[in-house]
This record gives structure tokens, C-alpha cells and sequence, in this order.
């Protein structure tokens, strides 16, 4: 039907050209961001979807740093307890000579001198090793042995309760390290090697103050004998809190393994919602591309409808 007021033809072309305009621009901004979904309205599901993964991957690379940081922490105790070891093989060796018939009275003062400061050393390094500021292996005060909270003096690793991970992206995992029961053990071991040691325990420090540099008895007055098992039994505490941060340590690799397997398939899991598929989406350019101008040539031809309206009135 001829009719001046209504082009069929051109309404149909400038619906399609309006569609294809928009396909169009879709295109060009998923190739230009490499995202195909760059709002809610190019997938609801699939953006709902994505931004939870985007979360978990995100949790998790910190997760993953946190179990770093927990393994470096328990190295470096780790490594304070290896020289504690060696201290107490050269007070062993010490104790053992001094036990000997051969050793004379003077020679049992010179070895107690070295002995004193073998233990100083060993309460130095139970007071005062740290991570980030943090004491690790402080004696704990039975005063303020409520929590890891309760005293500057309590350890890390000393205080009850443990020390809590977060070994993932969730409020469930987490990982606690309770080495309460080995430290104490420990403690007590060291202290009944010398008056001279203090382990960061309020009572061992007043002890040691109370000396103010008066020789310890330990490897004179025929008690050098008694001293060897005492420091052979400490050897084996500090053995088994040594033993306990292996493992942990073992457990936090395996933990950062399985972080690493997760995160790289979900981020993979990710990018195949999100991202572009340029050569599929590059075709889709080229042929929107040529339906626009196509359809911009049909519109200009529907306009010409109308002309013959005027030539029957002629």
C-alpha cells in the first residue's frame, strides 16, 4: 500500500539499524575492555558468579601470604632453638668434664664461668627472640598466663590458647599452633640447668637479679655429674618443640599448595565468564558492522517510497 503517512519499509529498516547500532556497540566494548561482561545487563547470572570468585581468588592470594608468613615465624623460632641446642651440647661437654675426677677445683670454677654465660646466652635468646616485633619463646608468667593477650612477657608461642592461621579466604580456615604444653616443658627443662637462666618467666628473672653476679654451683661441689642429665633431658625438650614446628610447617606448605592449585583454577574459571572471546566477538564486529550498512542503504531506498505517491497525483 502507498500511503504519505505510513512507510512500512522505512520502519522496519530504522528497527534493524537501531538493533544492529546496538550489537554494534556491545561488540566494540567487549573487544575494547576484553571484558564480556562490562555491566549486570550483559550477564546478571554470569556478573554474580564472577564477582564471587573474583572475592575468593582475592582472599586466598592473601591467605596464600599468610601461610608465607606463618612458615618464616616459625623458622626463625625454629632457628633460635637450633643455637639453644648447640648451647646446651657445649654446657653437656662442659658438665661432663668438670664431672671427671681430673678436674680440679680451679678448673671447675673456670668451666662454671663458661657455663654461666652459656645459660645467660640461652635466656637471652628464649627472651628476646622476635618476628615483626613479636617475642616468640618468652617463659610465660603464671601471673598472666590467661591468653597470648595477657603480659608483655608471654611468648608467641608460650601463651596459652596458641597462635591462630588464617590459612584461607573463609572464616573457617584457619590453622592454631598450640605449643603451650611443649614450651612450659621446655622452660622448666632450661631452668633446672642454672641458676643464671632466665627464659622471660617473672620468677626466673627475679632469680636471676637476686644473684647479681655471684658463680653459679652447677659444676662445682662434686654436682657436675647430676648437671648431665638435666641438660640431656632439656636437649630433648627442645628437640620436641623443634620437632612440633616442623610439622607445623610441613602442614602450612601443603596448605600453601593447595591455595596455589585452587586459586589458579578458579581464576581460569573466572576468565572464562568474564573475558572476551576476540575471535568470536571480532566476527560479530564485522558482521554487525555490514548489516549497518546495509541497512542504512535499504533506509535510504524505503525514503524513495513516498515519491511515488506524488507521481500519481501528477
Amino acid at each position: 500500500m502507498l500511503s504519505l503517512h505510513t512507510n512500512s519499509a522505512s520502519l522496519s529498516a530504522e528497527n534493524a539499524i537501531s538493533q544492529t547500532q546496538m550489537s554494534l556497540s556491545t561488540s566494540q566494548t567487549r573487544l575494547s575492555t576484553g571484558l564480556r561482561i562490562n555491566s549486570s545487563q550483559d550477564d546478571a547470572a554470569g556478573l554474580q558468579i564472577a564477582t564471587r570468585l573474583k572475592a575468593q581468588t582475592s582472599g586466598m592470594a592473601v591467605a596464600m601470604r599468610n601461610t608465607q608468613n606463618s612458615i618464616s615465624m616459625m623458622q626463625t623460632a625454629d632457628g633460635a632453638l637450633s643455637e639453644t641446642t648447640n648451647i646446651l651440647s657445649r654446657m653437656k661437654d662442659l658438665a661432663t668434664q668438670a664431672a671427671d675426677g681430673s678436674s680440679t677445683a680451679t678448673d671447675q670454677t673456670a668451666m662454671q664461668s663458661e657455663y654461666d654465660s652459656l645459660a645467660k646466652q640461652l635466656g637471652n635468646i628464649m627472651s628476646n627472640t622476635t618476628f615483626g616485633g613479636t617475642k616468640l619463646l618468652a617463659g610465660a608468667d603464671s601471673a598472666v598466663a590467661a591468653g597470648p593477650a595477657a603480659g608483655t612477657g608471654v611468648g608467641t608461642f608460650a601463651a596459652n590458647l596458641g597462635v591462630n592461621f588464617q590459612i584461607g579466604a573463609s572464616s573457617s580456615e584457619t590453622m592454631n599452633v598450640d605449643l603451650t604444653a611443649q614450651m612450659s616443658a621446655l622452660d622448666g627443662k632450661l631452668s633446672a640447668t642454672s641458676a643464671y637462666y632466665n627464659g622471660g618467666n617473672a620468677t626466673e628473672t627475679a632469680a636471676v637479679t637476686a644473684l647479681a653476679g655471684a658463680a653459679g654451683t652447677e659444676l662445682t661441689g662434686g654436682t657436675a655429674n647430676a648437671q648431665i642429665q638435666k641438660l640431656s633431658d632439656a636437649i630433648d625438650a627442645v628437640s620436641t618443640v623443634r620437632s612440633a614446628f616442623g610439622a607445623n610447617e610441613n602442614s602450612l606448605d601443603h596448605v600453601y599448595n593447595n591455595l596455589q592449585n585452587i586459586s589458579t583454577n578458579t581464576q581460569a574459571a573466572t576468565g572464562r565468564l568474564q573475558d572476551t572471546d576476540f575471535a568470536a566477538e571480532s566476527s560479530n564486529m564485522t558482521s554487525n558492522q555490514m548489516l549497518l550498512q546495509a541497512g542504512t542503504a535499504m533506509l535510504k531506498q524505503s525514503n524513495s517510497i513516498s515519491s511515488l505517491v506524488i507521481s500519481l497525483l501528477q
